[in-house]
């Protein structure tokens, strides 16, 4: 329900879900591929929720963009498939770490440089690719993030991305999804119940998001997502 909401609100529900399916005993690579199958649900009708607001990015179709998204979400939920235990044990608190920067600075960093940076389509691809790829390997904070990047690469205001952010982030977590489903990485036994609490969770955030002031939802993010990341950096290095 946590993680649920907290997508509902700001983003970053992966902090939640994560820890917890480790902490119940599951190794990090299946619990960051059962968090991700739980949370889908969401994405899929916040992406829908959205629809009427996509429209081309620099020339770009959605189509092209969601093609390249795709594809570069079954190459990151593959590359974790390959990814032993340990080593993701070690790489993942500097992917939180990366997550907790974009949730905290990604805005500001955007509307900073989207003022004096323009970068054409071919960039655009390039750079998309990565986020999708980014997104099937572990995807937290991949939304502020590809916010970030399309404020700098088309100069696109991050009010009016979105519709777009939402569509990208739901087929990067659909890609790894199927990848992760047909490799067996699911527990399906855990992972039921959280998709049931997601569900719940992101309705009550929704309904919270109504009456709490942006500031709120903001420091709570934050703190959440700061306190995970100090927690995994002492769990790998200590």
């Amino acid at each position: 329900m946590l993680g649920g909401a907290m997508n509902a609100l700001a983003g970053g529900g992966t902090f939640a879900t994560m820890p917890t399916l480790i902490a119940l005993g599951l190794p990090s690579p299946i619990a960051n591929a059962t968090s991700n199958v739980a949370l889908q649900p969401g994405a899929m009708a916040s992406a829908w929720t959205y629809r009427a607001g996509l429209e081309p990015m620099s020339g770009l179709s959605v189509r092209l963009l969601t093609g390249i998204t795709f594809a570069g979400g079954v190459a990151g939920s593959l590359l974790l498939v390959a990814t032993p235990t340990r080593v993701f044990d070690i790489v993942i608190p500097w992917l939180l770490l990366l997550a907790t920067i974009a949730l905290a600075f990604g805005k500001r960093g955007a509307a900073a440089l989207s003022g004096r940076i323009s970068i054409g389509p071919k960039t655009l691809i390039g750079a998309q690719a990565l986020l999708g790829i980014y997104g099937g390997y572990f995807g937290g904070g991949v939304g502020l993030m590809m916010t970030a990047t399309w404020g700098l690469l088309s100069g696109a205001e991050p009010h009016k991305l979105a519709a777009p952010r939402t569509l990208m982030l739901a087929t990067a977590n659909a890609a790894a999804a199927i990848i992760f489903i047909v490799t067996g990485m699911v527990k399906w036994l855990l992972c039921l119940p959280m998709l049931a609490g997601a569900i719940a969770g992101g309705y009550l955030g929704a309904q919270l998001g109504r009456i709490l002031s942006p500031a709120v939802i903001r420091i709570w993010t934050l703190l959440v997502t700061a306190i995970t990341t100090a927690v995994f950096f002492w769990r790998a290095y200590s």
